[in-house]
C-alpha cells in the first residue's frame, strides 16, 4: 500500500490543530451526520483547558488509495521534547507559519530538527484572511530561514501553499479553492513513500500508549522488514542490554483509533502489545541478528524544581497519595514517556530534584499530579548552571515580543531591567517586533508584568539559545508579603482592618495556618499578621451604623504564576483543591534565625 507519513510543525497558535481537524473531515473520517467539534486532536482535558496541544498524536487518513499517517506536535518550546522524537516517525513536515506574525521562534527551532534529518518540507502559509496580513514577504522570511539552517538545495526548492485552516481551504497560489484537495495532492506529490532498505527487522519506538487491559504499547515506525503477530524479537535498550520478547499483538493506527492486524510492513507506523521493560529510544530487532537503530537525542533540561511531600498543617486532608514513595513512583512513570524531563534524588529523603524545559513544562506535570489526587509542595524555579572553561555559566534565550507601538517602550525598559540585551526592532504594520537575547532567569515572572504594562496587548515567546556567562543578580519581586500570624479561619472585620496594609490571596471565611502567605504588601519588607480577629461584641450601641465591611475581592493565581511569584524562601503547597503559598519555615522566629545565619554565612 502507497503511505505518507507527515509531521505538521509550527510555532504555538499558527494552526496545526485545525489544520488537522480539516485533514480529516477533507477525507471523510466522520459520517456525514456526526458531531466532531473543533481541535479533535486535543483530546486532553488540560489541553482543551488552555487551547494549547501538550502530547503529540497519530491519526490517519485515506486519501486516493494513499494511507496518510498525520502527526499532531505542540507548539510550545517547553515541550519540544515531544516533536524531536516524533520527527523520527515521518518522512516529511508541513511548516506551517502564519501569514502575520512570520517565522517565530519555535519555528526555527522544529524546522531545524526536521532539516537534520533530511525530512522533506512542504511550507503552508496560514491565516491569509486575516486584516494586514504579508503572505509574500512572509515566504521570503521562510526561505531566508530555511537558508541560515543551511537547507541542501533540495530542501530550498520547497513548495507553498496558502489559504485559510479555520475556512477550510488551502491553495497553491493566494486564490480561495473549493477545499483543502490542493493540498492533499501536495502531500501525494511532495512528500516521499518511507524509505525501506533491506535487511532484518529494526523498527524504533519514539512513543508511548497505555490500556488498562494490555498494559503499555510501545509505537514507533517499521524501518525494516516486516513485523507480525506472535513473533520472536529483541528488545535492544539504549543501555547496550537486549532480551528476546514475543509480540502478542499489533495494530495500526487508522483515523482516530486503532485497528488489529496480523503484520504490518516497513514504512508503516503501528502500535505493539507485548514488549515489557521498554524505554523511548529502544529499538526492537530481529531475534537471530538483531541491529540497533541510533538512540534519540533530546536536548538537555535548563530548569530545575525541588519537589517534596506536603508537609503543612493541612497535609493529608485533600488527597489521596501524600507519602514520598508514591511521589517517587509517580515521578519515575512520568519520565518513562517525558523525554526532555530527569528526576534526581536530593539530600532529604522527602524531596527530589526536578530538570525540565520551562516553567510550562513543570507547570503541566505539577497540575496533572494534582488532578491525578496527588498532594505535595514545590519550590522556586532555578536555573540549572554550568561551568565552562572555568567561569559560571548560565541558560540564555531569545525572547521574541510583538507589541502595539506605543507600549514598545515599556517593554523594552522591563527586559533591560531583567538583563535583557536588544538585538532586532523591527516595525510589521501597526506592531513593533522586538527581539532580545535575557538569561533564562530573566524570564521567571517576567509574563505578568508585561501583560500588566501592556494591556495584554504584547505577544512573547521564547527559546533556549546557549549557556553564556552569568549575568549577576536580577531583581526579585518588589513588595513583601502578608504572612497569617497564627491557624484559624479568616474574618471580614480583621481583612478589612488590614486592606490598607495590602491587597489579599484569601476571602473571608477561609483557613489559613501559621506561615502561610495572605497577601501581598504594598512596600518591601514581609508583615506578620492576624486574619482570624472576630468583632468583640458588646450590648453597647454603635452611634451611626457599623459599616459594612468593604472589603475588595481576593487576587486568584494560577499555579504557573505562583511558581513565577514566590522567592527562594517560600513554597507552593498543591494539592487537588487547593494551591496555597507558604514560607519554607512556618515558624516566625525560626525563620529570623535563620535568615541571620545566612547572612552570617554570606
Amino acid at each position: 500500500m502507497n503511505i505518507r507519513n507527515i509531521a505538521i510543525i509550527a510555532h504555538v497558535d499558527h494552526g496545526k490543530t485545525t489544520l488537522v481537524d480539516k485533514i480529516l473531515h477533507q477525507a471523510n473520517v466522520f459520517r456525514a451526520n456526526q458531531e466532531s467539534g473543533e481541535l479533535i486532536m486535543d483530546s486532553n482535558d488540560l489541553e482543551r483547558e488552555r487551547g494549547i496541544t501538550i502530547f503529540s498524536k497519530n491519526a490517519s487518513v485515506e486519501y486516493k488509495g494513499t494511507k496518510i499517517n498525520v502527526i499532531d506536535t505542540p507548539g510550545h518550546a517547553d515541550f519540544g521534547g515531544e516533536v524531536e522524537r516524533v520527527l523520527k516517525m515521518a518522512d516529511g513536515v508541513i511548516l506551517l507559519v502564519d501569514a502575520f506574525e512570520g517565522p517565530m521562534p519555535q519555528t526555527r527551532f522544529v524546522l531545524q530538527k526536521a532539516l537534520q534529518l533530511n525530512l522533506k518540507p512542504i511550507v503552508v502559509i496560514n491565516k491569509v484572511d486575516k486584516a494586514n496580513c504579508r503572505p509574500d514577504e512572509v515566504h521570503d522570511a521562510v526561505f531566508e530561514l530555511f537558508f541560515n539552517l543551511d537547507a541542501t538545495e533540495e530542501q530550498l526548492n520547497f513548495p507553498t501553499f496558502y489559504g485559510s485552516g479555520k475556512n477550510g481551504w488551502f491553495n497553491s497560489t493566494l486564490e480561495q479553492s473549493e477545499d483543502i484537495s490542493p493540498l492533499m495532492d501536495g502531500i501525494l506529490e511532495y512528500v516521499p513513500q518511507p524509505k525501506t532498505p533491506e535487511g532484518n527487522l529494526q523498527m524504533q519506538i519514539t512513543s508511548l500508549d497505555y490500556s488498562s487491559f494490555l498494559g503499555r504499547i510501545a509505537v514507533g515506525k517499521v524501518a525494516r522488514a516486516s513485523i507480525e503477530e506472535g513473533q520472536w524479537v529483541t528488545l535492544m535498550q539504549t543501555d547496550g542490554t537486549s532480551k528476546k520478547q514475543k509480540v502478542r499483538e499489533l495494530y495500526i493506527f487508522e483515523a482516530l483509533g486503532k485497528r488489529k492486524v496480523t503484520k504490518v510492513f516497513a514504512g508503516d507506523i503501528c502500535a505493539v502489545v507485548g514488549i515489557e521493560g521498554f524505554n523511548i529510544g529502544d529499538t526492537i530487532a530481529d531475534a537471530e541478528e538483531p541491529e540497533a537503530l541510533p538512540i534519540i537525542s533530546v536536548d538537555e533540561p535548563t530548569m530545575n524544581m525541588l519537589f517534596g511531600i506536603n508537609n503543612s498543617p493541612f497535609f493529608g486532608k485533600d488527597g489521596k497519595f501524600v507519602t514520598s514513595r508514591h511521589l517517587r513512583d509517580r515521578l519515575m512513570k512520568e519520565t518513562e514517556k517525558n523525554l526532555a524531563l530527569r528526576v534526581m534524588d536530593s539530600d532529604s529523603a522527602d524531596s527530589f530534584m526536578v530538570y525540565g524545559r520551562g516553567i510550562l513544562h513543570l507547570g503541566v506535570l505539577i497540575e496533572t499530579m494534582r488532578r491525578e489526587g496527588y498532594e505535595l509542595t514545590v519550590g522556586q524555579p532555578q536555573v540549572i548552571v554550568k561551568h565552562v572553561d572555568g567561569k559560571k555559566c548560565e541558560p540564555y534565550e531569545t525572547l521574541v515580543v510583538d507589541v502595539p507601538q506605543d507600549f514598545a517602550s515599556k517593554v523594552i525598559d522591563l527586559v533591560t531591567r531583567r538583563k535583557g540585551e536588544m538585538l532586532i526592532m523591527e516595525t510589521k504594520g501597526e506592531m513593533q517586533h522586538l527581539e532580545f537575547e535575557i538569561p533564562s532567569r530573566g524570564l521567571i515572572g517576567l509574563r505578568t508584568q508585561m501583560l500588566t504594562a501592556t494591556a495584554g496587548e504584547a505577544v512573547m515567546a521564547h527559546r533556549f539559545n546557549d549557556y553564556k556567562p552569568w549575568k549577576g543578580a536580577i531583581p526579585g519581586r518588589n513588595n513583601g508579603v502578608l504572612i497569617a500570624k497564627e491557624a484559624g479561619t479568616t474574618t471580614g472585620y480583621s481583612l478589612d482592618k488590614l486592606q490598607d496594609r495590602g491587597s489579599f490571596f484569601v476571602d473571608p471565611g477561609e483557613e489559613v495556618y501559621k506561615g502561610m502567605i495572605i497577601g501581598e504588601t504594598n512596600k518591601p519588607g514581609d508583615l506578620v499578621v492576624n486574619p482570624n480577629e472576630g468583632k468583640k461584641l458588646t450590648n453597647m450601641r454603635a452611634s451611626g451604623t457599623d459599616g459594612a465591611a468593604n472589603i475588595a475581592p481576593k487576587i486568584l493565581m494560577t499555579l504557573e504564576e505562583c511558581m513565577e511569584y514566590i522567592q527562594h524562601d517560600e513554597c507552593i503547597e498543591v494539592t487537588p483543591n487547593f494551591i496555597r503559598m507558604r514560607k519554607v519555615i512556618l515558624d516566625e522566629e525560626e525563620r529570623k534565625r535563620s535568615a541571620k545565619s545566612m547572612k552570617a554565612e554570606a
